[in-house]
């Protein structure tokens, strides 16, 4: 699912080629999908939606942003994202989809399970979206070493896992189970690991490689394991993923593992990341 890095990417993708664009028409739920729920009133989008121009768009966490004069646009994190040059066949089943007087179109296709949809500026009522709006991106100096530190020393988390502490809960929006690998990795450090038994040099390592992971991976126009808003894999080659597993690790070359935890997957070097 599209993190911090690919929601960066795909809100730039979206400035360059949908900014300034004259809104014609909305498709809501074309395919059902029983993991598919939208924001706001879905018998208002065209409504809102119709004959209005597009703003601009913003990442926040793993959320895509769309603004449309005072109505806002939002595509959650379980939704592939894709614009759809003049003339170009929209895929078969989509969830929401977006045409413009140019005949271009986007469209917002579930993978697993997200949320789409639009409402007036202020009127959607979500913990998820007000926290990432509130919270500091990881790409900005905003999430300082001060910010990370005071964070990770709450009395709250320090029986948490480095997954955990990172990965949940929204404590650093955006990055979650995918991010967390590689992070993790450049750090040295075991997704299992406690967060009490962090040492002050741990926690500055850990701070550097989410500041220096997350840039190098948005940069790059996000990970290998993502698709971006045309379609194409991300080019950051991705440390810990599936596409690694039993690979050898770049740092000692003992073969990469994977385990099942806290409801998902982890990857992780045996000898580098104790």
């Amino acid at each position: 699912m599209i993190e911090v890095p690919e929601t960066s990417t795909i809100s730039k993708q979206l400035n360059l080629t949908i900014k300034g664009k004259r809104i014609a028409g909305v498709t809501v739920g074309h395919t059902p999908h029983k993991l598919a729920w939208y924001y706001g009133n879905r018998d208002d989008y065209s409504f809102l939606l119709s004959g209005k121009t597009i703003a601009k768009a913003s990442a926040y966490g793993s959320l895509v942003e769309i603004n449309v004069g005072l109505v806002d646009i939002l595509l959650g994190e379980g939704v592939g994202i894709r614009f759809h040059a003049a003339g170009e066949a929209v895929p078969p089943k989509h969830q929401f989809m977006v045409e413009f007087e140019d005949h271009s179109a986007i469209t917002a296709c579930v993978q697993m399970y997200g949320g789409m949809g639009c409402f007036v500026r202020g009127e959607l009522e979500n913990k998820y979206y007000k926290v990432a709006k509130e919270k500091p991106s990881p790409l900005t100096s905003k999430f300082s070493e001060s910010y990370f530190q005071k964070m990770s020393s709450l009395d709250e988390v320090q029986n948490l896992s480095l997954k955990a502490l990172l990965a949940t809960e929204q404590r650093i929006p955006g990055l979650g189970n995918g991010t967390l690998q590689d992070i993790l990795f450049n750090a040295r450090l075991h997704p299992k690991r406690k967060t009490r038994t962090l040492s002050d040099k741990d926690r500055i390592n850990l701070f550097n490689a989410v500041k220096s992971t997350l840039a190098s991976m948005e940069i790059k126009g996000g990970r290998d394991t993502e698709i971006d808003l045309f379609g194409a894999p991300g080019g950051y080659r991705t440390i810990l993923s599936k596409k690694t597993l039993n690979g050898p690790c770049p740092n000692c070359g003992m073969p990469i593992r994977k385990e099942a935890y806290m409801g998902g997957a982890i990857y992780f070097c045996a000898k580098c990341q104790v």
